[in-house]
């Protein structure tokens, strides 16, 4: 599902640890949404796209 978190991250050039820390979650949670081993609920889904600075639908979507 969340393709998006991996390219984004990828893009701005951050690494999984700093995304952990900026939404305030473990480096694990990221690596498991990465993997499509978890998935985030509908409040760390907006988190991450704010924080990406997409629409929800793009990121959950990976579309414009």
């Amino acid at each position: 599902m969340l393709t998006m978190l991996k390219t984004l991250r990828k893009k701005n050039k951050l690494t999984q640890r700093a995304v952990a820390e900026a939404l305030h979650i473990s480096q694990t949670s990221v690596s498991k949404y990465e993997r499509g081993e978890s998935e985030p609920d509908l409040e760390m889904i907006i988190k991450m796209s704010d924080f990406f600075g997409v629409t929800i639908d793009e990121f959950v979507r990976g579309k414009k």
